[in-house]
């Protein structure tokens, strides 16, 4: 079974949950993540490409990384059939690396460490030196999920475009997300 980076952002966003995502072997089980496309105007790739959103309008499969608030990266996954849809990350739940988590988050709190798109990138050490890069090859590892897990969906959080498009995927019960559903 392989990542199919071809599908729609909300499809593509659905089949992540579960699914293994490490960077330079640490990482976990992806839990939570929300659809963006071309024609949605919350998406950074709403009006064409820029110099920041470069890597949405590349190759499928690809990560694009950006700051927001001037403070905190965020990881996308890039993908559909079209350019300029992407996934954001917005939660995984710990497996690998803890001790690196831990570091770098400055806490022992397993449930803090990824728990949101900023603090998830800190753990892992996403930065944008990854943005463009393959989540296929190393230092990135992107594997499906074994089996389809009892998923939750609902309306994007942090944004004011759009924000009630149910394009939120999250895992149902899981103790790792950003927020509850």
């Amino acid at each position: 079974m392989t990542v199919d980076f071809t599908l729609s952002p909300p499809r593509f966003a659905e089949t992540l949950i579960g699914a293994a995502l490490t960077l330079d072997g640490v990482g976990g089980r992806i839990v939570e993540a929300e659809a963006y496309d071309a024609d949605d105007p919350a998406s950074h790739s709403f009006s064409g490409p820029s110099a920041r959103n470069a890597a949405m309008f590349g190759p499928v499969g690809r990560a694009y990384v950006y700051r927001i608030y001037g403070m905190h990266w965020c990881l996308n996954i890039v993908c559909g059939e079209r350019p300029g849809g992407a996934v954001l990350i917005r939660a995984i739940e710990p497996l690998w690396g803890l001790e690196a988590m831990a570091g770098r988050r400055g806490t022992q709190k397993e449930t803090l460490f990824c728990s949101g798109p900023g603090k998830l990138c800190q753990a892992l050490g996403v930065t944008r030196a990854h943005d463009g890069l393959s989540l296929t090859e190393p230092p990135f590892s992107l594997l499906p999920a074994k089996e389809a897990p009892l998923r939750l969906i609902g309306p994007r959080i942090g944004i004011t475009k759009a924000a009630d498009t149910p394009w939120r995927f999250g895992l149902a019960g899981s103790k790792f997300l950003s927020r509850r559903f």
